[in-house]
């Protein structure tokens, strides 16, 4: 911190999350600002860890913005914003050059050159790997070690509400390590904290992100858009119906490929790029296949020096007893990113005066109804910046001093994790139609519910409220979108509409909930729309 600086004048900012969306933001945001990075579980409790597959640049002299722009368009299905993908993409561009100007280690060739590979639906080599297959791992690692210290690190603070005033976020209510509750007034919320893979039975995500922002962020008044824009990733290592873990993209891009329990390759005449088709069109032949009482393989036979290239899900497949020098590693589809979120501009603004989104938990438009593979890193690292730049230019508000409305409660579903899961998975994944989410909606619906004080929540039923309330949100989603498109596909409506629905966004909106006030009855209750 700056010498001479007036403390009065120094702005506080609480980021919720620990990604590389939240790091962007910490390294970027100026040392005059205080910030405190709260996370629920460990710093490294996030799918930004988890990220095996690299970073989109158009560095290929074959390559340029304009195809990167083309590509992402594509695979986003025409519901994309346009010049929101135009100004992040290049952007992305300079700040991955910057990483490698200040020394992050990402994989080089023998010269020196960052080498660059190849995944779905991209037409060139234009992703960035670091540790083969850790590259989220050693991002992170980079990022956290650049911190100064005016960024405080909170682990095991579990961030459960947002404190709202005039329209304008003033804060947070928190629970400690130990449960206990507090709040803490800040000039700027930055919320960092992913999408919603937990909702799935079978999904890529860490076991934390459970749409906790999604829902604060709704509960404030912020708007919810594009739930019904669900990814499947098509190749999670499965072992007797459970997920081991994710197979990079990266594998298909250097070579392997799916194939039946025969060795019939299903992606042989289905897409002009076949098996680097986007995701979401891979999962869907792969579900149907598993339909028809296929097992589906991944071949990689093909992929010189495997387990150099891809050491960690080398090591993850021998840790499931899978060799992989047999060439043929079992998959399924999972469910691996939320394209939607809550709703922000470039810089992460809601519309909610001094609360922003970055990362999964935003939705920007830059991957449309369905993302291309390695935009995901890229784009945490703009909206982290963008969003401090934006912040750096905020005056600091005017101290307030909200008070706890110690009788609040929490409408908790009387509901396991896993029947929410089972029944997501089977209503709301990969193929829906109407009588399958009028089903699900009705069993959402009609869940009884417990009224738990805020003193005695526990942090699992904080999160199975959040994971029940989104889950209804996403469901009348999928219902009011009568198309298929991108990630969602809906076997009653099967082809694009685009004369009526392209570039709509179905949206959820509730009105402002004043946490601050003791009237308030219930943080869930009754927040969908």
């Amino acid at each position: 911190m700056t010498g001479g600086t007036n403390v009065s004048s120094i702005k506080k900012v609480i980021v919720v999350g620990s990604g590389i969306a939240a790091l962007s933001f910490a390294k970027t945001i100026s040392d005059n600002c205080q910030v405190i990075m709260m996370t629920k579980n460990k710093l490294t409790s996030s799918n930004s860890v988890l990220a095996q597959g690299g970073i989109a640049a158009a560095f290929s002299a074959r390559d340029s913005i304009e195809q990167h722009v083309y590509d992402t368009l594509i695979a986003g299905c025409d519901h994309n914003d346009n010049r929101t993908v135009r100004e992040m993409l290049q952007l992305g561009k300079e700040l991955v050059y910057q990483l490698i100007e200040e020394g992050c280690p990402f994989d080089c060739d023998d010269w020196g050159r960052p080498h660059l590979g190849k995944e779905g639906a991209h037409v060139t080599e234009r992703i960035l790997h670091a540790g083969g297959d850790q590259t989220g791992q050693i991002l992170v690692q980079f990022l956290k070690s650049q911190l100064g210290s005016h960024i405080q690190l909170y682990e095991h603070h579990h961030v459960i509400d947002l404190m709202v005033q005039d329209q304008t976020c003033r804060g947070v209510v928190y629970k400690d390590q130990n449960g206990q509750v507090h709040t803490m007034t800040a000039d700027a919320v930055v919320l960092s904290t992913g999408g919603c893979g937990d909702l799935y039975e079978t999904n890529t995500n860490d076991s934390s992100v459970t749409g906790d922002g999604l829902m604060m962020a709704y509960r404030a008044g912020a708007q919810l858009v594009d739930l019904e824009f669900v990814q499947f990733h098509p190749t999670l290592l499965t072992i007797g119906g459970k997920a081991m873990g994710l197979i990079s993209e990266a594998v298909r891009g250097e070579g392997a490929y799916l194939e039946d329990e025969t060795g019939r390759r299903i992606m042989t005449g289905v897409h002009p790029l076949e098996d680097l088709a986007p995701r979401d069109i891979v999962s869907r032949v792969m579900f149907h296949e598993q339909q028809l009482g296929h097992s589906i393989f991944l071949n990689i036979k093909n992929v010189p020096h495997f387990s150099t290239r891809f050491p960690s899900i080398s090591a993850r497949c021998h840790q499931a007893g899978i060799d992989v020098e047999n060439n043929r590693l079992p998959v399924s589809p999972g469910m691996h990113f939320l394209m939607g979120g809550i709703k922000v501009n470039v810089h992460g603004e809601t519309n909610v005066e001094s609360l922003f989104a970055i990362g999964e938990a935003a939705c920007t438009g830059l991957h449309g109804a369905n993302r291309l593979a390695s935009n995901s890193l890229l784009e945490g690292l703009v909206l982290g910046y963008n969003a401090a730049q934006r912040v750096n230019l905020m005056e600091k508000q005017h101290e307030v001093s909200p008070s706890l409305p110690l009788q609040e409660v929490w409408a908790v579903p009387r509901l396991s994790e896993s029947k929410l899961r089972r029944w997501m998975t089977t209503d709301a994944a990969i193929v829906r139609d109407d009588k399958g989410l009028q089903t699900l909606l009705k069993q959402l619906e009609s869940v009884s519910i417990q009224f738990i004080n805020v003193k005695d929540i526990t942090k699992r039923q904080i999160e199975l409220s959040n994971r029940w309330s989104l889950a209804i949100c996403m469901t009348k989603s999928a219902l009011k979108r009568t198309e298929s498109r991108g990630g969602h596909y809906r076997k009653d409506y099967p082809n694009r509409d685009d004369a009526f629905w392209r570039g709509k966004q179905i949206v959820h909106e509730k009105g402002c909930m004043q946490v601050i006030k003791n009237e308030r009855i219930g943080a869930n209750w009754n927040v969908y729309s």
